[in-house]
């Protein structure tokens, strides 16, 4: 079964900087691709960035020059390191399993999402 769990949310003043992990069941070495959402209340959930199995990483232009997408092979574990953050970046943010298609980024499995609060 797979099985996602991320850590690394918090509190954190505007500016500031978080880096969320999410340890992989298995070996992510074998997945085709994987990438972080991320749901604020009363709004739509976004997908924030995705990296693929050959490193080709892509994200939302909120989050464009401030998070990178990464990850570790010899632990299993993905890694977004958010920086400048900002007040609308608060969210509970997930980490995902999916495939890339031409069409765009499918995810397949969640992890139970962890809250990210940017307040002064």
């Amino acid at each position: 079964q797979v099985q996602l769990a991320e850590s690394g949310g918090g509190l954190v003043q505007p500016g500031g900087s978080l880096r969320l992990s999410c340890a992989v069941s298995g070996s992510i070495a074998n997945i085709n691709a994987m990438g972080w959402y991320r749901q604020a209340p009363g709004r739509q959930r976004e997908l924030v960035a995705t990296i693929t199995s050959g490193g080709i990483t892509d994200y939302v232009d909120s989050v464009k020059g401030r998070f990178t997408i990464s990850r570790e092979y010899a632990k299993n574990i993905l890694y977004l390191q958010m920086n400048s953050l900002k007040p609308e970046d608060t969210a509970v943010y997930y980490c995902t399993r999916g495939s890339q298609y031409s069409s765009g980024y499918e995810s397949e499995f969640w992890g139970q999402g962890t809250q990210v609060t940017v307040s002064s």
